[in-house]
C-alpha cells in the first residue's frame, strides 16, 4: 500500500490518500489522473488493468485501488 500512496502522491500532491474516500466523485482526480495512475500501477505491480476495471468505484480511494491491485495479482 505504501508504494501505491507514493504513486498517488507523484501523480497529484496535496491529497490525504490515507483517508480520502471520494477521489473521483469529489473531483480530486480527473480522467487524466486516473489514466496516469492506471499506467503507474500496471508498471509498479506488474498487473494488467482492463478497460472494464477502469470504473469510478475502483478509484474512489487508495483502499479501493489497493483492493483492485490485490485482486489482479491473484488472477
Amino acid at each position: 500500500m505504501n508504494e501505491l500512496i507514493k504513486i498517488l502522491n507523484k501523480v497529484k500532491t496535496g491529497i490525504d490518500y490515507w483517508t480520502e474516500k471520494k477521489l473521483v466523485s469529489g473531483g480530486l482526480l480527473d480522467s487524466l489522473d486516473v489514466m496516469t495512475i492506471v499506467t503507474e500501477i500496471c508498471d509498479e505491480f506488474d498487473v494488467d488493468i482492463l478497460p472494464t476495471d477502469i470504473v469510478p468505484e475502483n478509484f474512489e480511494s487508495a483502499e479501493a485501488m489497493w483492493q483492485l491491485v490485490e485482486r489482479l495479482q491473484e488472477d
